[in-house]
């Protein structure tokens, strides 16, 4: 899609930096690994998982001119918490994406058709969430498609996104291996609330208000308590600039 902007480019480089013009990304991938993406995909009612066309190896962030955000959270931690952040951004009027940790939907499975029941993206964060860049080729290989599996058996698709576990961006082998495993397009970002540090609830809303922009994509997590209490402020911050929390299927599809 040409409005998506893309840091494909950026995946080689250090993992703490995402790129901010589209002439930086490479144009996606297609051929078998998209034959085998748009197979895996499948899809079931009240999936996200529909192929987004055109995108690059990774994205950071949409079209600078749409006033849109995409809130994508790390899916793990007690279900009570996810539940209060889902709740938080549905009462809202807005959408999010959660991308599931493996082993958080062995533990909690009814929290992935709780996901998509709320018109929220489901997506492959890795089996065990360790750091997948320094791992080799077969471990990095059965992270990903561990987590699939998961998604797959619980939904009926393996979701529409895969982000790298410990990583900002996705190396050029993570990129290969989750192409090959139905993720065309891996899902970086270019606001980092740092929630997972647990700043506490000022912290977390400075953070996203400050570096939110239209087409930003946040990087939030469940199970953190000052997440939840952040939420309504994060979310009334971006109404009063006009700005609307959707999917990040949404988000990269306009």
């Amino acid at each position: 899609m040409a409005g998506a902007l893309a840091v494909a480019s950026a995946c080689s480089a250090p993992r703490d930096g995402a790129g901010d013009d589209p002439r930086d990304g490479a144009r996606a991938r297609t051929g078998d690994g998209g034959r085998r993406a748009a197979a895996a995909r499948g899809g079931s009612p009240g999936s996200s998982a529909r192929a987004v066309p055109r995108l690059p190896a990774e994205v950071a962030h949409g079209r600078r001119d749409d006033p849109v955000v995409s809130l994508t959270f790390h899916g793990s931690g007690p279900p009570k918490l996810a539940e209060e952040a889902l709740r938080a951004i549905e009462k809202a009027g807005g959408h999010a994406t959660v991308l599931a940790v493996g082993t958080w939907l062995d533990r909690y499975p009814a929290m992935a058709r709780r996901v998509l029941d709320g018109g929220h993206d489901l997506g492959n964060h890795t089996q065990n969430h360790l750091d997948i860049s320094s791992l080799d080729a077969a471990s990095a290989r059965r992270e990903i498609e561990e987590c699939a599996a998961r998604l797959r058996a619980l939904t009926g698709s393996i979701g529409a996104w895969f982000r790298p576990s410990a990583a900002r961006t996705a190396t050029p082998l993570v990129r290969r291996l989750s192409a090959q495993a139905g993720y065309p397009t891996c899902l970086s970002y270019d606001v980092d609330s740092l929630d997972h540090t647990d700043p506490g609830p000022d912290a977390v809303v400075a953070n996203v208000l400050r570096a939110v922009r239209p087409g930003s994509v946040v990087s939030m997590h469940l199970g953190h308590p000052g997440t939840v209490t952040a939420l309504p402020r994060i979310l009334d911050g971006l109404r009063s600039r006009n700005l609307r929390a959707v999917t990040a299927t949404e988000l990269l599809r306009r």
